[in-house]
């Protein structure tokens, strides 16, 4: 048996949000240093860590790809790091079996690079997995709508950008692109407050989530939900500044990639833990690398833990023998590319 349950249970203790993984990444760093790799940490002066495992012979260049980072949640009115997205069990089983990540030139040299998520029960159950999981583009909007502060009594005098928010907010609801693509948007976040309950608020702010399998729908997509919350405020007398906070490219996932993965996945687990690729409306950072970088052949699969009540839950719960078939898959896979 690896060690692959002993990091899980360290990196599970000390949850971290995005870019603030000081514990862990310093754990990780010195667990493969320990191991003998050339470790290089702080990659883009982020908290980004690559290790390398050099032959000295001639051949391809693989990397393994594993996310660190905890979720943001906030439990019972207090605001917490924790672990409900399984990136501890992926540090984990990359950590088991070796690690790599893009900018700071560490992908300049590599052919092809994998990554993989745990799915959720109802997708794929321990002792199954798939060799490619097909994310969707995702794209966060945020629009600052300003209005003009007046009295409650009179409202005549000011614009109401509560009132104006919510116009945005249906007027997105009724966006239409063709029935044949798949994609969604829907509002996820609304703060607006004057300070007292007999104000008209001036300003109200509220986020947008859309999704789109594909990345040329979401270009179309971000275009009109631009313009449905800019006209729609406008009609009220406000404005609005619409901001895009971040973005994640729709799955490129290489056949090659994905013809390794399937061919270790079948070792492991035989042919019938091999299930077909899952299309999810899920959103994963991974994808930046094929975007970025063109040349690397990108591989995503994803690995049945019985994962319950869900990803993003807060009280996510998943089987930590599977983490064990993870490890196996992922040697699987770079015998088969460096033999």
């Amino acid at each position: 048996m690896s060690k692959v349950l002993e990091h899980y249970h360290y990196l599970h203790e000390i949850p971290e949000l995005g870019f603030q993984e000081f514990k862990t990444s310093a754990y990780i760093a010195d667990q493969l240093e320990k191991a003998g790799l050339k470790v290089t940490r702080n990659i883009n002066q982020t908290t980004g860590i690559v290790a390398e495992i050099d032959s000295g012979v001639p051949g391809p260049v693989l990397a393994l790809r594993a996310d660190m980072d905890a979720l943001g949640h906030i439990i019972d009115g207090v605001a917490c790091a924790r672990h409900t997205c399984g990136h501890d069990g992926h540090s984990s089983v990359v950590l088991t079996a070796a690690l790599a990540m893009v900018e700071g030139g560490a992908l300049d040299d590599v052919e092809m690079i994998f990554g993989f998520h745990l799915r959720p029960l109802e997708e794929c159950v321990v002792g199954q997995a798939t060799p490619a999981v097909l994310y969707s583009a995702c794209s966060t909007l945020e629009a600052t709508i300003k209005g003009a502060p007046a009295h409650a009594a009179r409202p005549h005098l000011g614009v109401n950008a509560l009132d104006a928010a919510v116009q945005a907010v249906n007027a997105v609801n009724v966006i239409h692109l063709s029935p044949g693509l798949n994609w969604s948007v829907k509002a996820t976040r609304f703060l607006c407050d004057a300070g007292v309950t007999n104000s008209v608020p001036d300003e109200a702010r509220v986020v947008w989530d859309l999704r789109s399998q594909e990345n040329a729908p979401m270009e179309e997509l971000k275009e009109k939900v631009t313009q449905a919350i800019q006209h729609s405020v406008a009609a009220l007398g406000a404005t609005a500044q619409v901001a895009v906070l971040k973005e994640m490219p729709a799955a490129e996932i290489h056949d090659e990639a994905t013809a390794v993965i399937r061919a270790a996945i079948t070792e492991v687990l035989g042919a019938e833990g091999l299930l077909e690729a899952k299309t999810t409306p899920g959103s994963e950072d991974f994808f930046f690398y094929p975007v970025k970088r063109p040349h690397v052949k990108a591989g995503f699969w994803g690995l049945g833990t019985n994962l319950t009540p869900g990803l993003h839950h807060p009280d996510m719960r998943f089987d930590l023998n599977a983490l064990e078939i993870g490890v196996n898959i992922f040697k699987s896979c770079v015998k088969r590319v460096l033999g």
